[in-house]
């Protein structure tokens, strides 16, 4: 084996452990844990969005009743 097919060897077997930590071994590794994430972070953003309607409701409820009160 030549110099050069050695290096080509070292170099593949550096590429091949960096992908296994990078994809893992079904769930793990960087990818799943940035996916998961992200998925609570969606869920995160769609309570506040949820809260934010809500509150918008209500506000617009009380301002309507507080309308109605000062008109009679």
């Amino acid at each position: 084996m030549t110099e050069f097919e050695a290096q080509v060897l070292a170099d593949l077997s550096v590429l091949k452990n960096q992908m296994c930590t990078l994809l893992g071994d079904g769930n793990s590794g960087r990818i799943a844990i940035i996916e998961g994430r992200v998925e609570q972070h969606e869920r995160s953003f769609q309570r506040a969005k949820g809260f934010a309607v809500a509150m918008s409701a209500i506000f617009t409820l009380v301002q309507c009743l507080l309308e109605l009160l000062w008109r009679r």
